[in-house]
């Protein structure tokens, strides 16, 4: 017996072969007929992990236009803020069941599955920032693990693919200054994915909360520390109201991407050029995010400084050291697991060889910078 989402999701699949069939019946007979609209565009129902407000929803909105026009309208988008079917934390579970189509999120928000997850956007600091480890999914035999993660290990029904590197994340808001370990010790704390597991090991107390929920944990002392991602993020669900204290620059999530999330089925069935839409759409939304990135993330944070009143921080090194020798005792404990290890290996050798071309490669452009704009920088 079949329950009514399996029915649903046959019938889907069904449509989609025969839309499949058709579009090379329409080609065949396009030079005769005059242009009309042959079948009802095909909408697949895409919920993110962002509240509706959040710049994120902005980046999955430049994804949906990408995919629209890039379809001719024959696939539309029916984007969702989370929390509109499942919880942001539930969506891997969801494109998984076939309840949605698609997710866009990241994949430390299904780290209770496996701590693997986590390698995928929010792992260990090797020496690489997040273009280092997109290139590792895509070109160093990242995408062939996170395909075994999900597909083998997690039996997952799932495609999945990284979007946007993300600039290294800060380290968050606090409502007093702190300059040392010995300063974190007992703050309750908000992080997600292993560093979770790395500020535990630094004396905190972490909570894994959507962004969503953090002012209002703040507010009710459940937390009083936390980092969501940037400026913008923050700014927009009310950070510099609940703490006056930002501090940049971090190794707890240096090196996240954008994750996108597909059914199976759904993907499978569809016809070959809308696959393609729907996997190239994500290589060019990085280009678009990215860019939407700079100019909304750095405005903001000057609006923070300018007229919220917030002090930034350079996060200081002490605390920086700190965290890589926390991420030394998680390594280590990570290990015991014979598949994180074959994840660890593989980063690590990418990051020894393309972090050695990057870093020896690339210019110092925070001296060309202080030349130019001396004083700015708190280094």
């Amino acid at each position: 017996m079949t329950d009514s989402n399996d029915s649903a999701r046959f019938s889907r699949r069904s449509f989609l072969r025969k839309s499949a069939v058709g579009g090379s019946a329409a080609a065949a007979t396009a030079l005769s007929a005059p242009a009309v609209l042959a079948q009802s565009a095909l909408v697949m129902k895409m919920q993110t992990s962002w509240p509706a407000s959040d710049i994120w929803m902005d980046f999955a909105r430049q994804y949906v236009t990408r995919v629209e026009e890039m379809s001719g309208g024959r696939l539309k988008i029916d984007l969702l803020p989370a929390g509109a079917v499942v919880g942001a934390f539930q969506v891997m579970d969801a494109v998984s069941d076939g309840v949605i189509d698609a997710a866009h999120s990241v994949s430390a928000y299904w780290y209770g599955k496996h701590k693997a997850a986590s390698f995928f956007g929010t792992g260990p600091v090797f020496g690489g920032n997040a273009q280092t480890m997109l290139g590792w999914f895509y070109q160093g035999g990242g995408k062939e693990l996170y395909d075994e993660l999900t597909q083998e290990v997690l039996g997952l029904n799932v495609y999945g693919l990284m979007g946007m590197p993300m600039p290294a994340q800060p380290f968050g808001w606090f409502k007093q200054e702190v300059n040392t370990v010995a300063d974190l010790q007992g703050f309750k704390y908000r992080t997600v994915g292993l560093a979770a597991d790395l500020l535990q090991g630094m004396g905190m107390s972490v909570a894994q909360l959507p962004g969503g929920e953090i002012v209002p944990a703040m507010e009710r002392g459940v937390i009083d520390a936390f980092e969501f991602n940037n400026p913008s993020s923050d700014s927009r669900f009310g950070a510099q109201d609940v703490a006056k204290n930002y501090y940049l620059s971090s190794y707890h999530q240096a090196s996240e991407a954008f994750e996108f999330l597909f059914n199976r089925d759904f993907m499978d069935d569809l016809p070959p050029d809308l696959q393609a839409i729907l996997r190239y759409g994500v290589e060019a939304s990085a280009t678009a995010n990215l860019a939407l990135a700079m100019k909304e993330y750095s405005t903001d944070l000057q609006k923070l400084q300018d007229e919220a009143g917030v002090t930034v921080h350079r996060t200081p090194k002490e605390i920086l050291n700190g965290q890589i020798e926390a991420w030394d005792n998680v390594i280590a404990s990570l290990e015991e697991d014979e598949f994180n290890k074959k994840v660890m290996d593989s980063q690590r050798a990418w990051v020894e060889k393309v972090g050695y071309y990057e870093l020896m490669g690339g210019a110092d452009l925070s001296m060309a910078y202080e030349h130019y704009f001396p004083g700015k920088l708190k280094l």
